[in-house]
């Protein structure tokens, strides 16, 4: 019998102040049930502009990092009774109008997991101001991954994502890292557990309010992702086990 579940959208926020806004207005209400904001020490306006807007809001007082931010918005849609959890960054390079769409896969039961890919091709995704260095290192990383995994995802590396609440109760995200490359780890739990994932198309769209890190910290989120790669294949092997990878 079809049902519909309990969706609550997450935005793990850090000085997204100019974009916040316009994400939020963007989010079709009507099939969301709760809207959460996670701050992460902002030295902006974003906290007072989400209140304004009348969502939850959560403020960390010391920055924890963009994975930290995450297992404290996960934590919160838990407890709230989640059935699916929107993740979206809140820099309004991802249209949150997509959202009923990956809602949809994971309530018909296609997908557990599913991401918003930037990539269609790469006439758009340069069009759409991808930095060339990061479109390579996009694909690349990408091509990588799903070659160790099996998956065929049009990109690993996406801010809009959806999870199905069982994802949530059974892989251990909270034993992931703090940083960046939080994002890897959990798509690689989530590969090693048997989740079906899948993706969806979206323009691609950067702009100068939009965030983006920097070179140095892009290149340090791509080595550590190659390293969670390495060691989930070991795993696979039986030749060293990856702790991340256990169950809840």
């Amino acid at each position: 019998m079809y049902t519909i579940m309990k969706t609550i959208v997450v935005l793990p926020a850090y000085n997204a102040e100019k974009t916040l806004k316009k994400t939020i207005e963007d989010i079709p209400k009507n099939i969301v049930s709760d809207i959460i904001l996670v701050d992460d020490a902002s030295s902006d306006n974003t906290v007072k502009i989400a209140k304004d807007l009348g969502i939850e809001v959560i403020s960390h007082e010391t920055n924890m990092g963009y994975g930290g931010n995450q297992k404290t918005c996960y934590r919160r849609a838990l407890e709230k009774g989640a059935d699916i959890v929107i993740m979206v960054h809140p820099d309004y390079q991802y249209n949150p109008k997509v959202i009923p769409h990956l809602i949809g896969l994971i309530e018909n039961d296609i997908c557990d997991v599913v991401l918003a890919n930037r990539i269609r091709s790469r006439k758009e995704a340069l069009g759409g101001g991808m930095p060339f260095y990061k479109y390579l290192a996009n694909r690349f990383l990408t091509f990588v991954e799903n070659l160790i995994t099996g998956e065929n995802l049009g990109e690993w590396h996406s801010g809009m994502r959806a999870y199905s609440g069982k994802v949530l109760k059974t892989i251990s995200w909270e034993k992931n890292s703090d940083d960046f490359v939080f994002d890897s780890q959990f798509l690689i739990q989530c590969t090693d557990a048997g989740f079906k994932m899948g993706d969806i198309p979206i323009e691609t769209k950067y702009f100068k309010e939009a965030s983006s890190i920097n070179f140095l910290r892009s290149s340090t989120y791509g080595l550590t992702t190659l390293y969670v790669l390495f060691r989930y294949f070991l795993n696979k092997l039986n030749i060293l086990k990856y702790p991340l990878l256990k169950t809840q």
